[in-house]
């Protein structure tokens, strides 16, 4: 998707406008409750990002048209990253490094880093298309020294999936 701003940037944006509404949330509403509440605005969000992707995927939506999507994410060295399965079906990954994860911390928001990027991961793709899920058993936003991505893709390829 030429001339999209890397979605590293968009992160750091984003997260400047949360964190003065989510410290007032905690302040309003408890710790607990504007958690829950952040999450589930920004899984709402990401789903519809993933439409809103889909929607410009010519041809339809495919585990190798959400592979394509990896530049975006990966843009500005934002992700080390080690691909490790690239198929049809199945497209495994292992992040080394997450500049993510440093620039939430950066911030002073390590503590809900997780809602506002990883988080988004397993919704996203069911908005770009519902027959891919992702499973994944840690993440480097939380503390574990890397993550690791296991997207499937559960069907056939479709003409114009979306």
């Amino acid at each position: 998707m030429d001339g999209e701003i890397g979605i590293l940037a968009r992160r750091k944006i984003e997260a400047g406008i949360i964190a003065p509404i989510y410290a007032e949330m905690c302040k309003q509403v408890g710790e607990e409750k504007a958690r829950s509440i952040l999450d589930t605005a920004i899984r709402q969000a990401a789903i519809k990002a993933g439409e809103s992707f889909a929607a410009r995927t010519p041809g339809g939506t495919s585990l190798r048209t959400f592979q394509e999507l990896q530049d975006l994410w990966t843009q500005d060295d934002a992700l080390l990253i080690d691909v490790t399965k690239a198929t049809d079906e199945e497209f495994h990954y292992t992040v080394k490094r997450c500049r993510y994860a440093e620039s939430y911390k950066e911030m002073g928001l390590g503590q809900i880093g997780h809602l506002l990027s990883c988080n988004r991961d397993s919704v996203f793709c069911v908005g770009y298309d519902p027959r891919i899920s992702l499973e994944r058993t840690q993440t480097i936003m939380e503390g574990a020294s890397h993550c690791d991505f296991k997207y499937r893709f559960h069907g056939a390829p479709q003409e114009n999936a979306k």
